[in-house]
């Protein structure tokens, strides 16, 4: 159904923040027996269909009813209890899984047309030779440039059960002709710590996207290479990181706290539901200070982290209040195929916080929260962030915290606007910077490819002339230069440009460290673990 509530949201879940949320591990299957009152509204729903399906004065698809029956009665719930339909369930479930099926590519698209980014190292492409800057242009015989690509069209025409072929043709700049391709489809994993990487001698730097199937496996190998290679101190980035299951988050925490510390601990209707969390193990990095990045993006999972670390007393936390989703869904297989993720409980941090935002059954509102923030200086001013006094809670040493609306941090960092402009975003909503980077890498990779990173990072400049091509592309793709705007945004853009010219040769090690230099969260960051090691010997 176009108008469900899961067809609006199933985009956000891949692009934006804030769509996963917590999730239990394991589906549920099975269901209990109705009670007397649920089989009367139950034969009543029938009843209704019936009548409809036999004496409507039109034709009526009955299952397309059922469909928007089943989406109105969950919206009386609460904002994170959703159905997804059988076609859009898989596609939303390896959002989760750690892995998918297909046949392994970074892609990218530019005026209509598929690019392939990269092909991913180990994975079906690379195998049969599948470059970068390739043009994708037909998919089993059908024509897919110059159709209005998107990224659910990618993915339906890419992806597959693993095993299938998937039959392309590419151009390929240094060829005359085209050239076919059948590529044998398989697993792809997935990873959900985008990059780990030394700051310097002491710091280390990991980013969490998201809590997956393979989350804690990532991030206990990250930490095992970044203490190998000296790590003293953590920079933890969760900004952006919507959720995900709840064990890997709790795994995560288990790492950074001592044995017996509380993570986090579930409430519901049913007291199967009722659970607490503890640190059990002996964990890699109990000792070192900690910072822990969160933003308004950062949400469920994320939140049982950082709240368990600020509750405990373990690390410090920097950014802007996180979403406030105290909710947790378990994942249930409908007999269909479709899938129904039902809120069963709620979470509450150590100190005993709920950390979910008020909602009203008013779906509009509650979506429109980030929004909100904006436009009443929040993710500006510290000031404006609003607290409940009524709900205020302590840490173990005594810090005061708040529940009933996110995790406020403990150093506030606003957005910098002082170089983003208009232009600047219609460069990016264009695709006009990662089109300009893409080539000018391509043009320029053998160069590249004999540079290492110290060097490309310590002497590479973006200069005045690829800024001057930079905007001559964004002029093909529809862009009106606006001198005033460039010249705010200029030396923003030189850093995103070589960040992205760094990604496309070194991955996201590459980038990483040339876009933090940008990050005003993580610039602040690097200047707390004075403080953050005096919480540390405090523990």
């Amino acid at each position: 159904m176009s108008n469900s509530k899961w067809a609006i949201r199933l985009p956000i879940i891949i692009t934006s923040a804030v769509a996963i949320g917590v999730l239990l591990g394991a589906n549920f299957t099975t269901s209990d027996t109705p009670s007397g009152d649920m089989n009367k509204s139950l034969f009543k729903f029938r009843e209704v269909l019936g009548y409809i399906d036999r004496n409507y004065v039109d034709d009526v698809d009955s299952e397309e009813l059922v469909e928007t029956a089943i989406v109105k009665m969950l919206e009386k719930l609460d904002p994170h209890t959703v159905y997804i339909p059988k076609e859009e369930a898989v596609l939303a479930q390896s959002q989760l899984q750690g892995n998918f099926e297909g046949i392994g590519i970074e892609f990218n698209i530019f005026k209509d047309t598929l690019y392939v980014v990269t092909p991913l190292s180990g994975g079906p492409s690379e195998k049969v030779g599948l470059q970068a800057g390739d043009k994708i242009v037909k998919v089993d015989g059908e024509n897919i440039a110059g159709i209005g690509l998107n990224n659910r069209k990618v993915f339906e025409k890419l992806r597959g059960p693993k095993g299938s072929e998937a039959k392309l043709q590419i151009i390929r700049d240094s060829k005359k002709a085209p050239l076919d391709f059948t590529i044998i489809r398989d697993k792809i994993p997935q990873s959900s710590v985008d990059v780990s990487y030394m700051v310097n001698k002491e710091v280390g730097y990991i980013k969490v996207s998201r809590f997956t199937a393979t989350t804690y496996d990532e991030f206990y190998a990250a930490m095992e290479k970044l203490i190998d290679q000296g790590m003293k101190k953590l920079v933890l980035d969760l900004t952006g990181n919507p959720g995900g299951y709840l064990d890997k988050a709790v795994n995560m925490a288990d790492e950074l706290l001592a044995d017996d510390d509380m993570i986090v601990y579930t409430k519901g209707k049913e007291s199967r539901y009722n659970d607490e969390y503890r640190a059990v193990r002996k964990g890699i990095f109990e000792k070192g200070p900690v910072v822990v990045m969160i933003d308004q993006g950062s949400a469920s999972a994320s939140e049982i982290v950082a709240g368990a670390l600020q509750d405990n007393d373990r690390a410090l936390i920097v950014g802007r209040r996180s979403f406030g989703k105290g909710l947790v869904q378990m994942p249930i297989n409908l007999s269909d195929g479709a899938e129904l993720r039902l809120t069963i409980s709620r979470y509450y941090t150590p100190s005993g916080r709920s950390i979910q935002k008020p909602y009203d059954g008013k779906d509009d509102a509650y979506s429109h929260d980030l929004a909100d923030r904006y436009e009443n200086g929040e993710l500006f001013v510290a000031d404006s962030i609003h607290v409940n006094d009524t709900l205020e809670y302590a840490t173990g040493k005594g810090r005061k915290v708040y529940g009933g609306g996110g995790i406020v941090p403990d150093f506030f960092v606003a957005i910098d606007t002082t170089e983003t402009s208009s232009y600047l975003t219609k460069m990016y909503t264009s695709n006009s910077l990662r089109e300009y980077t893409f080539k000018y890498y391509e043009a320029n990779k053998q160069k590249f490819e004999k540079m290492g990173f110290d060097e490309f990072f310590n002497d590479f400049k973006v200069t005045d002339k690829m800024l001057e091509d930079l905007n001559k592309v964004a002029k093909e793709n529809g862009v009106k230069y606006n001198a005033v705007d460039f010249a705010k945004s200029k030396e923003l853009v030189r850093i995103h440009m070589k960040a992205q010219i760094a990604r496309s040769n070194w991955g996201e090690e590459g980038f990483f460290p040339v876009f933090n230099q940008a990050d005003e969260i993580f610039i602040k960051a690097l200047t707390l673990f004075d403080q953050a090691e005096q919480l540390a010997e405090r523990n």
